[in-house]
């Protein structure tokens, strides 16, 4: 409360709407409004220490009732807004899941949307009210009495974050006061995070990357937060770099998507007047990073002031709070070719020697302070030498408490007290490099196959709209093992052109990684469904497939 207290009319967020005024709002004002969320809580007999799930749009509403829940005592969990992609059946059955998993004591949400929670309600469960956002006015002054979350010792669980997904509620991520400081002292350091920053951000705030780095560091940082809705920015993403320009922001955090899509949706006439020199750091982070992304974004906005080494790279998961590691803040990212078939068929990353086809793998950057990471074998946990690809463990000082109320799944992501993330990586002269995630593997004939390396071949293919490829297994009951499908985007309409773009994907997955694709589909644009976070959801993609495909 001291930025309340020493501060009180300096502007904590600036909030960006469509067609409206810019809302700048203090520190007192972001108080005020916590404070009618708190008493919100007390009027519905909420306790300190009881989970209370937010279901509302980019709205100070969602601001006010999340920092509300910490004064409160309450431990705040951000879900996902219903998307036009996400059926509103669907949707409440996710909705019916995480209630029965997570045990919240309150849903807060907008009038509007009230049907939807409450038919998800069901009698016997946790849930004892529905906080409406019309009935959370703002308080008058600031009231002591509301603020149990001083009460609150660092080893208490102060919020929970969901893991990505269709719409983000596979398991509740517990973190601790303390393990969220820990982290936010140490990724400050790593980015030389200063008063003098300001931070521009479209993040959704139910991802780690939008609520850690794009949220709550900015206002305990007293860094000037500038934000917009997710969904403004997907219709409108030249906003972002409007934004950049008018408040001069110096820090932003995309996923790799977002290079590519600014790089080819925004028009150069939406760029007039545009000056992206304040930028100082782009941190890539939250899906594997590719070179090809920043090159595209460097060539498309160097000419409106980027500089190309304001181009970063970082590896988090809400696991750790946020932040792994950090790359780019102190020189450039380090870029390392290696040889393509050999990282593909053996799962060695060997620097390449001409003639031979490649990948430019980016850094991720160095552990943060008091964050350690190794490389472990898959089978045998055994740290692994450098160059060699295997699983991604770490430990550190801001770990999760657990996953909330799920025991189990918390035994088996750890391994002698190393949290083991289920990615796949390797290191080189202490810089980690991500190379996808082992769930999504692929097993034919007894081999094992990452389907990102065979997306990131696909993506290779002239025709293939960037970053729209995915790869998963389809069991094939006659022959015991599964078949490797390919699902591309493309542009083109043209049944021809589309067979032509299919055709040219298996060869090129086939030279380059010995893979015979059982079928390849090309589509077209917006086929793909992704997971709340932006990722390619390899799952419901290989569900959509089975569906329009698998008899054609």
């Amino acid at each position: 409360m001291t930025h309340v207290t020493e501060t009180p009319e300096r502007t904590a967020l600036t909030m960006l709407f469509p067609r409206v005024e810019d809302d700048p709002v203090s520190y007192r004002r972001l108080a005020l409004g916590a404070m009618g969320y708190a008493r919100a809580y007390e009027r519905s007999g909420i306790q300190p220490g009881e989970v209370v799930v937010l279901v509302l749009q980019h709205s100070l509403d969602l601001v006010y009732g999340f920092y509300g829940a910490i004064l409160y005592g309450a431990i705040p969990s951000i879900m996902p807004f219903l998307t036009e992609k996400l059926l509103p059946e669907r949707y409440q059955e996710e909705m019916r899941s995480l209630i029965a998993i997570t045990g919240p004591a309150a849903m807060v949400t907008s009038p509007e949307f009230e049907g939807l929670v409450r038919g998800a309600v069901s009698a016997g469960d946790s849930v004892r009210a529905v906080i409406l956002s019309n009935e959370a006015a703002p308080e008058m002054e600031l009231v002591p009495a509301l603020l149990g979350g001083l009460k609150r010792s660092p080893a208490d669980i102060v919020l929970l974050q969901h893991s990505s997904g269709t719409t983000g509620l596979q398991k509740g991520v517990a973190l601790s006061h303390q393990a969220v400081l820990n982290q936010l002292e140490s990724y400050k350091r790593a980015i030389h995070l200063t008063e003098d920053d300001v931070l521009v951000s479209w993040l959704p705030l139910y991802h780690d990357m939008g609520l850690i780095a794009g949220f709550i560091m900015p206002i305990l940082n007293r860094v000037p937060l500038v934000i917009m809705s997710p969904f403004d920015w997907v219709r409108a993403p030249y906003r972002l770099m409007q934004a950049v320009t008018k408040y001069r922001g110096t820090l932003t955090w995309l996923p790799n998507f977002a290079y590519n899509f600014c790089a080819t949706k925004i028009r150069e006439r939406d760029l007039e007047g545009v000056d992206l020199s304040s930028w100082r750091a782009v941190i890539n982070c939250s899906e594997p990073m590719r070179w090809e992304s920043h090159q595209l974004f460097a060539e498309k906005f160097s000419r409106y002031g980027l500089r190309p080494e304001a181009l970063a790279t970082c590896y988090a998961m809400a696991e750790n709070v946020f932040a792994v590691t950090q790359g780019g803040i102190d020189g450039p990212v380090t870029v390392d070719e290696i040889d393509q078939k050999a990282f593909i068929t053996r799962r060695e990353a060997i620097p390449a020697a001409a003639p031979v086809e490649t990948i430019k793998m980016l850094s991720a950057g160095r552990p943060v302070a008091q964050t350690k990471v190794q490389i472990v074998d898959e089978k045998t946990r055994h740290p692994l030498p450098e160059r060699q690809i295997g699983e991604i463990a770490l430990l550190s000082d801001c770990m999760l408490t657990g996953y909330y109320r799920r025991d189990d799944l918390t035994q088996k992501a750890f391994h002698k007290g190393w949290y083991l993330t289920g990615d796949l990586g390797y290191m080189v002269n202490g810089e980690v490099y991500v190379a996808g995630r082992k769930k999504d593997l692929i097993i034919v004939g007894g081999k094992n196959i990452y389907p990102q390396d065979l997306e990131m071949l696909a993506n290779q293919v002239s025709g293939v709209h960037p970053g729209r490829a995915v790869a998963f297994g389809v069991f094939n009951a006659d022959m015991g093992t599964e078949d490797v499908v390919i699902v591309a985007e493309a542009d083109s309409e043209d049944p021809e052109e589309r067979q032509k773009i299919a055709d040219a994907i298996r060869l090129h997955v086939n030279r380059g990684s010995d893979v015979v694709l059982r079928d390849v589909q090309v589509v077209g644009p917006k086929w793909l469904i992704k997971t709340s976070s932006g990722k390619i959801a390899r799952g419901a993609n290989r569900d959509r497939y089975l569906k329009e495909f698998a008899d054609a």
